[in-house]
């Protein structure tokens, strides 16, 4: 019997490697691994076979399910597990308590197995040279030789890294790091892998989907570097809480993580408001277990923001988000066709933008969204010290308390996105169109979203009004950055309103299938206020407080469509 199917991959021919004391914790996983996935099948097995019932329903409910996906998958792994399940579901009602008990260990083993992963220093070594190499042959031919003499240097002006990264570094060596960023590119773990060995902090485990390793390529880099697998397709209980389980073991044992809080893809590029507490809460439940168990190991929360200039898959999203939002009242022109097939073109757009990408890693926070200081420490909001481990004893005990901890992940989860938003890096192109966009508003009053998006072209704004618009709003997003309520690009930060609007210009020109703003000389355009309206989303949560006087009205309403949505 066969649950889930797959080839083995196989590792080129590399001298082996043997781990040394200071190498981070991932380097020993795979001595590990076996281990790993015992624990997760038990834990899973042992909290669904305390009774009959919940045996028998633990076995109808995962039975039932892959039944049902199986049938209509109709591939080679329904071949082989169908019978399988259909078989339990013919038996479970004949099963001992036994035969139950034995039957939920072993989907447990086989589910814990398929999702956990590999890791491979030889091919983390690899990957750090071969990856630069690769983006620059894409982004920029001409500079591949440079790159190959000189690794990191031709992408140094395209990727930039903010954030405490020697503080980081130092909290990798006494706890586990769980990386929480924004998500609004498929490209986004490409490049957040990348910042990772840029900025010399560990390689980290993180969930990949499953589709994504049928890519030969991709699947031998994914199953070596740490990636476990996500079958999306898999709906029943135990298969979810055989990956909930498994990010908190890791945790526990100190390897360090990331996961997408948001979920999917922002499809609107609002910053996420709303996140997914599940995965959160295994960081949750990782430190409470430790602290039960005497293992005073701390976790750290790292808040992290990914910024694009552009974005590969705009035009795609922000159609689906549309079209979700709107049902009927968003009509679909036979001209509105987007793609995602430009990778090439994409990237070399990219070299003209200085500061195309910004990873900007926030100030980490403990598991009950504390601020941490240089050595790990607790603060209270009056900057005292304070023990996390308190927050999960009770008359001196610690221990795992599920209703306790899920009010602890959702009170994290509140703070995490506060800091999404306060380490948002504004880049050119969004304040650009964010102002254009605005001007939109005002042009169509009482109109609604699926309205103005269809004044395609009929709306434009003299260039030296959005010349002089983008540099107060460049101020006052100067000013909210002083408070720490945003950040701002490079180029914002140094450049004169002017150029500022010549390189959105610019970006917005030649890349996507239409373009956002038309530069007619004297007038720029909306040319698509659909894209426009993308790119200005990054903004919405800002939108008041860097409007001006004749522009406010405009801009309530703008923040007032970004609370809708």
């Amino acid at each position: 019997m066969k649950l889930f199917s797959g080839k083995p991959l196989r590792l080129p021919r590399l001298r082996p490697y043997v781990p040394k004391k200071d190498d981070p914790a991932i380097f020993w996983f795979n001595q590990d691994r076996d281990d790993v996935v015992r624990e997760v099948a038990k834990r899973v097995a042992e909290a669904h076979t305390s009774d009959r019932h919940r045996m028998e329903l633990a076995l109808n409910e995962v039975a039932f399910n892959e039944s049902e996906r199986l049938s209509k998958q109709r591939d080679d792994e329904a071949k082989e597990s169908l019978g399988y399940w259909r078989g339990i579901l013919r038996r479970v009602g004949r099963m001992t308590d036994a035969d139950k008990r034995r039957t939920i260990e072993n989907i447990c083993t086989r589910m814990a197995g398929d999702v956990a992963g590999n890791f491979d220093p030889r091919v983390y070594a690899m990957a750090e040279n071969l990856v630069p190499r690769l983006i620059t042959a894409a982004m920029s031919p001409a500079q591949l030789p440079q790159e190959i003499m000189t690794p990191h240097t031709a992408l140094k002006g395209l990727l930039s890294i903010e954030g405490p990264l020697d503080k980081l570094r130092h909290l990798s060596r006494k706890g586990a790091l769980v990386f929480v960023p924004t998500h609004s590119s498929n490209l986004d773990s490409v490049v957040l892998g990348y910042a990772l060995q840029r900025a010399k902090l560990p390689p980290v485990v993180y969930g990949a989907g499953k589709n994504l390793f049928t890519n030969p390529i991709i699947s031998f880099f994914m199953h070596n570097l740490g990636a476990y697998r996500v079958d999306r397709r898999v709906k029943s209980v135990l298969y979810k809480q055989i990956l909930k389980t498994y990010s908190t073991v890791m945790i526990e044992r100190g390897y360090h993580s990331l996961f997408f809080p948001g979920g999917t893809r922002s499809r609107s590029n609002l910053v996420e408001t709303k996140i997914k507490l599940g995965l959160a809460g295994t960081g949750v439940e990782a430190f409470s277990r430790n602290q039960a168990n005497g293992t005073p190991r701390p976790v750290f929360f790292i808040p992290t923001t990914i910024n694009y200039a552009l974005c590969l898959e705009a035009e795609t999203l922000i159609e689906d988000h549309l079209k979700e939002q709107g049902k009927a009242r968003y009509i679909i022109d036979d001209d509105e066709f987007s793609r995602v097939d430009k990778w090439v073109a994409f990237f070399r757009k990219l070299t003209a933008l200085e500061s195309a990408s910004i990873i900007r890693f926030g100030e980490p926070i403990d598991p009950f969204g504390n601020d941490v200081d240089d050595d790990g420490r607790s603060l209270t909001p009056r900057g005292d010290v304070v023990d996390p481990g308190t927050y999960v004893t009770r008359r001196g005990e610690a221990s795992v308390d599920t209703v306790r901890d899920q009010a602890y992940t959702r009170g994290l989860g509140e703070v995490l996105v506060e800091r999404f938003h306060a380490e948002t890096v504004i880049m050119s192109t969004q304040l650009v169109a964010h102002i254009l966009f605005r001007r939109l508003v005002r042009a169509t009053p009482g109109a609604d979203l699926f309205v103005r998006v269809r004044h395609r072209g009929d709306v434009s704004m003299p260039r030296d009004e959005l010349v002089r618009e983008v540099s107060d709003a460049r101020d006052a997003l100067l000013k909210l950055q002083e408070e720490g309520r945003v950040r701002v690009s490079p180029v914002l930060l140094t450049e004169p309103a002017e150029h500022i609007v010549e390189r959105a210009l610019a970006a917005f020109k030649g890349y996507h299938d239409r373009i956002a703003a038309l530069d007619v000389g004297a007038e720029i355009t909306a040319e698509d206020p659909t894209l426009l309206l993308y790119y200005q989303n990054r903004l919405v949560h800002y939108a008041e407080a860097i409007a001006d006087e004749p522009n406010r009205e405009a801009a309530q309403e703008i923040a007032r469509m970004g609370r809708d949505r």
